[in-house]
């Protein structure tokens, strides 16, 4: 079989795992997985939720720490960060190899500091410093209160992988905020090649909302919006990166790239398919082009490795992509409605699950000091 996950990264495109836990770090998977051509990962609360509530390899830790009087957050904490860690040391060479592009894993910031930005930069700078490993992002989300630690943060040197961005206007703030912290960074004297970033653009989402809408109409008698759906989220996105290059290509970002500057890329997340009507590779195959990454649950890679596309798609079909966006609002879709009720939703989900991970080591640590 062809090793389609190093095909598409010849085509620019980075593949990382959107998942972390520690059956997958000391088992030899992860290792396993960069020889296949893999070069990063990313993790959130709902991850980390999962894999400690339903892990057993975590419990000898939470059990040591429980005895020592922790808290579940402490632990918690611990626990993350020892993975985290473990996935940096073991992605440095990827880091190393492509000169600090990729190798990266992200830690994301407790999700309830999403609109608290001095709280958002302190956590930031904690974990960042906690962690001490050059191949760390911290995961900022793509709030109101996030732009300014966004600017804090890359101003200060700190990796920032930004989450949760679904409006193409919110996406132009995350790039000038990048922007700004470069500008802050070079004031400060430090070279500025070795800070990165990615800008987390969420894609399958924007359909499940927009489909649901078209349905709708559909049943109340509109016509003519059947080919609309499955349509949003990859137009979307195409227009996200022609933002992107009309920035990190033009005259915008000329001085700092002349200056050493990395881009900040565009990660494509929420790539697996929810509808099972769509391709199981439909947000990753119609994505595909220079200066991007795809952060892939465990079975999206598989569909990938076993018949996902290997082709420039990124930039194909462009003009029909802002038609589709047209067609929607003519259709009553409000796009800007979608996507801000998106943000609110994600941050409310991140914050959920942080909650019941919590609940989770609590209910651990009560049972191991009995």
């Amino acid at each position: 079989m062809s090793n389609r996950i190093r095909q598409i990264s010849a085509l620019g495109q980075a593949i990382w795992l959107d998942y972390i836990s520690r059956d997958l770090l000391r088992t030899g998977k992860l290792r396993a997985l960069l020889n296949e051509g893999v070069t990063g990962m990313t993790s959130n609360p709902s991850i980390f939720q999962k894999s400690i509530a339903t892990g057993r390899e975590y419990d000898d830790q939470v059990r040591e720490l429980a005895h020592a009087g922790r808290t579940a957050y402490e632990i918690y904490e611990a626990l993350a960060l020892q993975d985290i860690g473990d996935a940096a040391d073991q992605l440095r060479n990827v880091y190393s190899e492509t000169n600090a592009r990729d190798g990266f894993v992200s830690i994301e910031v407790n999700p309830k500091l999403a609109h608290d930005t001095q709280g958002t930069i302190d956590e930031a700078r904690r974990l960042f410093a906690a962690l001490g490993r050059k191949n760390v992002m911290i995961k900022v989300p793509a709030t109101p209160a996030g732009l300014p630690a966004i600017r804090t943060l890359i101003g200060e040197g700190v990796n920032v992988n930004v989450t949760l961005i679904f409006a193409l206007d919110m996406y132009e703030q995350v790039m000038q905020a990048y922007l700004d912290g470069l500008r802050t960074l070079r004031e400060s004297g430090r070279p500025l090649g070795f800070v990165a970033s990615v800008a987390s653009f969420f894609i399958s989402r924007v359909d499940n909302v927009i489909d649901e809408q078209l349905t709708a109409r559909i049943g109340a008698g509109q016509r003519g919006l059947d080919t609309l759906r499955g349509q949003a989220a990859i137009a979307n996105a195409k227009i996200a990166y022609d933002c992107y290059k009309n920035v990190f290509e033009g005259p915008p970002f000329a001085e700092l790239k002349a200056a050493g500057a990395r881009v900040q890329r565009p990660l494509w997340a929420s790539t697996s398919t929810k509808n099972p009507a769509y391709s199981d590779t439909k947000y990753v195959d119609a994505l595909i082009g220079p200066n991007t990454v795809n952060t892939v649950p465990p079975q999206t890679l598989d569909a990938i490795r076993d018949h996902g596309a290997a082709a420039r798609t990124i930039d194909m079909d462009v003009n029909q992509a802002y038609g589709a966006i047209e067609k929607l609002k003519t259709a009553g879709i409000d796009l800007g409605a979608v996507t801000a009720h998106l943000l609110t939703d994600g941050v409310k989900q991140f914050a959920d699950s942080f909650e019941r991970m919590l609940a989770d080591v609590e209910a651990k640590r009560r049972r191991f000091v009995g």
